[in-house]
């Protein structure tokens, strides 16, 4: 009493067929497949903008500070005191 056994699927399937032909079942099946192919071509080119996008961090070279703008740190400090 739960499952149905072949034959049951059997005419299921035999009544869908009557109801909407064949030619629209693989139109159909058909419509199914382009949405699936474009949905992944989608997502490739999602992907392919992401990693485009994303380019590595720049370096920022640190140099010395000089003599005179350590001073200038310093005076500034004492002005804010």
């Amino acid at each position: 009493m739960g499952s149905f056994s072949a034959i049951h699927w059997i005419v299921v399937v035999l009544v869908i067929v009557l109801l909407f032909g064949g030619g629209r079942i693989s139109g159909l099946m058909g419509d199914v497949a382009k949405g699936i192919k474009s949905f992944k071509k989608g997502m490739a080119d999602d992907e392919d903008d992401v990693a485009a996008s994303a380019k590595p961090a720049q370096r920022l070279e640190q140099r010395p500070a000089s003599a005179s703008e350590q001073s200038t740190v310093r005076d500034e400090h004492k002005l804010d005191s």
